[in-house]
């Protein structure tokens, strides 16, 4: 009987019991800390992964697209708000953006071709300019047509002046490039850009621009995606190798779509006037995407500048619009007096 109370180890055991749990509560509480830290290293690690496969894949599409696509993407849709704003709630908000583009394409067409060694006066360039385009709103449209003559008179005399009074010896064939080149960055540019405003002042005018620019842009996204996931055929490889028989295929896809769509619901045009509209923009958009393609190819660069991080410069994202300017003028002539009451 004595030795059962007496027995050490029973004592111990007694004893232990009450230490063992303030042991277990104690490593429970020195656990917790370290449990939550290795969850957030796991999760922190899970993010790390999908941001590093993300990056890749971004790669990938950025290698194969030649852009980057998300900032693209982003500066696209800021422009879009701004245009899709403007020419809905108050039309005349679209000449403050307008006139600027414009005038930044003028100066970046007119740096490039500094840079490839052509004698381009940028000061007369942008003055010109802005008195066509204000023309182009503010005055009749016959008055417009004298004023272009006038501003490329205006900048080729200009350039003749210049090269008279600096003596450098300047070939003649040279000088007359130039004169030529003077002409043209009004023409290609500023005069484009002018039939725009022509169009916003007419009768639903910023109805039919809106239609307009959504099928240019439709057929540059169509182009573009097309021709990323199926692209095998180049269509013009030694203007553009990137574009493709197949991503024209899928840039008519989506204008005819598109300019069947905006024809019907936003101009309501009998439906048949979609495709002529999505054709006549299609072909357009691609003749003034190439084109400039070819120009920057004569020049030798990538981008005209890289102000749109994702687009390269202005003219990059203008050239398909610009040449779908005078379809989109004739478009309105031919297809308006049969808009549905």
């Amino acid at each position: 009987m004595t030795s059962d109370s007496s027995d050490p180890d029973a004592s111990r055991a007694d004893d232990a019991s009450p230490d063992d749990g303030k042991h277990d509560d104690a490593t429970a509480h020195i656990d917790l800390p370290g449990h939550v830290r290795a969850v957030r290293s796991e999760i922190e690690h899970q993010i790390e992964r999908a941001r590093a496969d993300f990056e890749h894949v971004n790669e990938r599409i950025n290698e194969r697209s030649g852009r980057n696509l998300l900032m693209a993407i982003a500066i696209g849709l800021a422009i879009g708000i701004i245009v899709i704003a403007s020419l809905i709630f108050i039309k005349e908000l679209f000449l403050l953006f307008v006139v600027p583009v414009c005038l930044l394409g003028i100066f970046e067409f007119s740096r490039a071709l500094q840079a490839s060694g052509r004698r381009v006066d940028i000061v007369p360039q942008l003055v010109a300019a802005l008195a066509l385009l204000l023309t182009a709103y503010f005055l009749a449209a016959d008055t417009a047509w004298v004023i272009t003559f006038a501003v490329v008179t205006f900048v080729v005399v200009w350039r003749l002046i210049v090269q008279m009074a600096s003596h450098d010896g300047r070939r003649y064939a040279d000088v007359i490039a130039d004169v030529l080149v003077a002409g043209f960055v009004q023409i290609y540019v500023t005069f484009m850009g002018s039939l725009a405003l022509v169009l916003l002042r007419q009768e639903h005018g910023e109805l039919w621009l809106l239609t307009i620019i959504s099928v240019a842009v439709a057929t540059d996204t169509g182009a573009y995606a097309s021709g990323v996931m199926f692209g095998k055929h180049p269509m013009a490889p030694r203007i553009s190798p990137k574009k493709t028989w197949e991503g024209f295929a899928g840039a008519a896809i989506a204008s005819i779509a598109v300019a069947t769509a905006m024809a019907a619901l936003l101009l309501h045009l009998p439906w048949w006037t979609g495709p002529i509209v999505g054709a006549a923009i299609l072909a357009s958009a691609t003749i003034g995407d190439l084109g400039e393609s070819m120009i920057k190819r004569d020049l030798g660069i990538k981008d005209m500048s890289s102000w749109l991080p994702g687009h390269g410069g202005v003219l990059d994202r203008l050239d398909s619009l610009l040449l779908s300017m005078p379809a989109a003028l004739a478009l309105y002539i031919v297809l308006y007096p049969l808009t549905v009451a």
